[in-house]
């Protein structure tokens, strides 16, 4: 049997995995990565791509090979809820409302005050193969396909674990120093004792993936999902129709995606013959004939692993929390892990943090997934409210059609009842314009030296992300200039670097910051930013965010979180300066 030893091997070929991968190697550090399947998934899956996980594709020079493949913006930047897809009938053709989504529309303004990139559509059908191209070319990066872990045991100094190859059926012996599972929860989970709790069971779903030329029933470019309401059954039952691309978009796409719910002991669930005729029948195209290309069975759960460490083993993504789809949390939660897991693994391997370090991956990332599944299971709960309003009586569809009817009527009762889907349509803007859900999670506990300042307000309703340099927070974005080009204070921070911003030279923190990158032997990268240096505030944004004085300082994690800010000068700036960074690293740095 071959040995391989390396540093990190990871279990699981999806978005996590292969993001891990290429977080790693980036970093310097070695990874196996294996997968069962023999290639990428043929389903479409997760295909919204936030503006938080833009940023970290953009850290590891990645977003712009995904713009480039991706739907532009534009083309996502509402929902709506119709009747039909085509017909002639009173009721067919017929749109009950739109709603704006994902810094689309009026929303674009106020989303790239935030940030420096665009929320996006990139189905995890491309978005898989595109990872696995980039990190299998990795020198630091081993990408095995059709590899499945057969075991593995772990002791004091690392994991031992036996890898087949499905091809060959010969076992390979790996030895690392840690394990990620990223394998969905099917393996490593199950074998460490893991236990998933929460909701589950909420809904079958199957997805039709297909190619078709809608462009003569399509008419609206600038709709990312269609929910159809038929009189014999909600949104969900009724289906859900979301263009795909790949190199034409809106009614010019050539691929779609088709949601159908179904209760979980509904046995026709089952029975895929008969959705191309439910399709036809719900869309109103007796003539549809797409090319399927696949039928997706899935199950809508919240659930949440109990602990995220195991020892050496550590679970990631689908492996340690399951959300509903509604948000679009579920992929952007599981890179966002991969991202915090990562810049930690690397300290540790690299002696620049205490083993101890990696406790705070739990600490940090469950509390925020518990809180996405909350919101996801809310947000997905929201389309009973919508049903109503529309005025849909589940199990009469002579009322329904009445409804309808008097929805769409020029006189008082239609006005009234309009205007009271527009009310409850407040409420769902909760799933489609959640900007704090993305942009606001940040960490109470685990690596990071708290000010003992306020958590700024949320808004309970999850739009209005307020920017803030308080340890925990993700580092505001403002623009700011260097060499006559423009560039993210994010752009700031480089892999596997921690990033110390100043206000002005003679601070005495750039000096502090050299003396303890020297001592620690962690490399502490310094930024002034003012008027007299490289960086410059050009349009004062960054001045407004900051949080503290010119002569202050805030210490940025590798992850692009702040670890530890200073309100202004210190005295004993180097002291303090290692403190923050000792409790940052879990390590002990003599000052």
């Amino acid at each position: 049997m071959q040995d391989i030893e390396v540093p990190v091997l990871i279990v699981g070929g999806g978005g996590c995995g292969l993001a891990s991968s290429l977080f790693l190697s980036r970093q310097g550090i070695r990874s196996l990565l294996i997968e069962r399947h023999p290639a990428p998934g043929r389903l479409p899956k997760a295909r919204y791509v936030s503006q938080r996980t833009m940023e970290l594709l953009r850290q590891f020079d990645v977003a712009d090979r995904v713009y480039e493949r991706s739907m532009p913006l534009k083309h996502i930047s509402h929902i709506r809820w119709c009747t039909t897809l085509a017909g002639d009938g009173e009721l067919d053709r017929r749109t009950f409302y739109r709603i704006e989504s994902f810094g689309g529309g009026s929303l674009a303004q106020h989303y790239a005050k935030d940030s420096p990139c665009e929320s996006t559509l990139f189905p995890q059908v491309r978005m898989e193969p595109l990872l696995r191209e980039i990190a299998s070319a990795e020198d630091n990066a081993q990408v095995l396909y059709n590899h499945q872990l057969q075991s593995f045991e772990q002791d004091e100094g690392g994991v031992t674990a036996i890898v087949r190859d499905r091809a060959t059926e010969k076992d390979t012996r790996v030895r690392a120093k840690y394990l990620i599972g990223a394998d969905g929860g099917k393996t490593v989970g199950p074998a460490v004792g893991a236990a998933m709790t929460g909701a589950t069971d909420l809904a079958h779903m199957v997805t039709v993936y297909f190619r078709a030329d809608l462009s003569q029933y399509w008419d609206d470019d600038y709709a990312m999902t269609t929910w159809f309401v038929n009189p014999e059954g909600g949104s969900w039952a009724s289906g859900v129709l979301g263009q795909l691309g790949p190199t034409r978009f809106g009614r010019h796409s050539e691929e779609w995606m088709f949601h159908f719910s179904f209760r979980p002991d509904d046995p026709s669930r089952f029975e895929e013959a008969s959705l191309l005729p439910r399709m036809r029948e719900l869309l109103k195209i007796p003539d549809l004939n797409p090319d399927i290309i696949g039928i997706g069975h899935w199950t809508v759960e919240g659930v949440l692993v109990d602990r995220y460490r195991w020892g050496r083993v550590l679970l990631a993504g689908d492996a340690a929390h399951r959300h509903p789809p509604t948000t679009g949390l579920g992929l952007n939660s599981a890179i966002q892990d991969a991202h915090n897991l990562a810049w930690k693994i690397a300290a540790v391997l690299k002696g620049q943090a205490h083993d101890s370090l990696l406790d705070s991956y739990e600490a940090e990332r469950r509390p925020v997934a518990a809180a996405n599944i909350q919101w996801a299971l809310m947000t997905f709960q929201n389309h009973q409210l919508t049903d109503a309003g529309i005025g849909l009586v589940r199990g009469n569809a002579e009322l329904s059609q009445a409804n309808f009817r008097r929805y769409f009527a020029d006189d008082q009762e239609g006005r009234t009842r309009r205007a009271r889907l527009a009310q409850i349509m407040d409420v769902q803007r909760m799933e489609w314009q959640a900007h704090d859900i993305e942009l606001g999670y940040h960490y109470d506990i685990g690596a990071v030296m708290p000010d003992g300042t306020p958590t700024p307000e949320r808004d309970p309703l999850g739009q209005v992300y307020v920017p803030t340099t308080r340890p925990g927070h993700r580092l505001p974005h403002a623009w700011l200039e260097r060499d006559g080009q423009k560039l993210s204070t994010l752009d700031l921070v480089q892999p596997g670097r921690f990033v110390l911003l100043t206000g002005r030279e003679d601070s005495g923190w750039a000096e502090a910051a050299a003396a303890v990158a020297r001592i620690s032997g962690v490399p502490i990268e310094v930024v002034e930013i003012s008027d007299a240096s490289a960086v410059r505030d050009a349009d004062r944004r960054w001045r407004h965010l900051r949080g503290v004085s010119a002569d202050g300082a805030v210490l940025v994690r590798p992850d692009q979180h702040v670890g530890w800010r200073s309100i202004g000068r210190s005295k004993e700036a180097q002291a303090t300066l290692a403190a923050a960074l000792a409790r940052i690293l879990q390590r002990d740095i003599k000052a």
